[in-house]
């Protein structure tokens, strides 16, 4: 059977989707950051929100526990941050990779910042361990860790030569941006939804910062950056 031509259409819209990570990152973040915010103008429950309560605040919380928890908050603290900043800058690979992750530190906390101001959502109620001010959506630590920490992922993974190294290395980040976000939840400051909008806006974020603003600061793009 011949296939028309906007099945054609189709196919080749489908194929490219399939080659391009990028895009379908973006498709994901953003229908699920879509999602989060119809519930949330509609003044609906948010599900996820109701479950990480009952199970991460009430099922996890534990007096051991709470010291680790606030550790993990504290890796999106500015302080930790500039550390790591100054690390880039001596040791990472490009010529100014030190300033390109600054610049999207700082982009990414005016972005937060304005995200909050427009939303104005208030902050949970009654069971935070640590004081908080400000508003509570999209989740700052959480756009943060992702945009920052995403970052060094993306630079690792364009860069690192040893294959065991550049695994073990990216897998150490993705966790270190989960209890990020899990962290505030715990600690009561979030809610569910905060944390997971957080990393949806700071992935679509990293999609247009890694393809347009990064690759100024880098000396050489790799291979498969020219290809994305």
């Amino acid at each position: 059977m011949r296939k028309g031509p906007a099945t054609n259409v189709l196919h080749a819209f489908l194929h490219q989707i399939l080659r391009s990570k990028r895009l379908i990152l973006v498709v994901l973040a953003l229908s699920i950051l879509l999602a989060i915010l119809e519930d949330l103008f509609t003044g609906e429950a948010l599900k996820i929100d109701s479950w990480a309560y009952s199970t991460i605040v009430v099922g996890w919380r534990q007096a051991w526990l709470t010291p680790y928890m606030q550790q993990f908050s504290d890796l999106a603290s500015p302080v930790v941050l500039f550390v790591i900043c100054l690390i880039i800058t001596a040791f990472a690979p490009g010529r100014q990779p030190g300033r390109c992750a600054l610049l999207n530190l700082v982009l990414a906390i005016a972005l937060n910042v304005l995200l909050k101001g427009i939303i104005q959502r208030p902050r949970p109620e009654g069971f935070r361990l640590i004081a908080e001010t400000g508003y509570s959506f999209p989740s700052g630590h959480s756009m943060v860790s992702m945009a920052f920490y995403g970052l060094i992922i993306w630079m690792i993974w364009h860069n690192e030569k040893d294959q065991m190294l550049k695994y073990v290395l990216c897998a150490t980040f993705v966790l270190v941006i989960a209890f990020v976000g899990i962290s505030r939840i715990y600690l009561g400051v979030h809610y569910a939804s905060d944390v997971l909008a957080g990393f949806c806006v700071s992935l679509l974020w990293l999609a247009f910062y890694t393809k347009v603003i990064a690759p100024l600061f880098l000396a050489d793009r790799a291979p498969e950056e020219r290809k994305a």
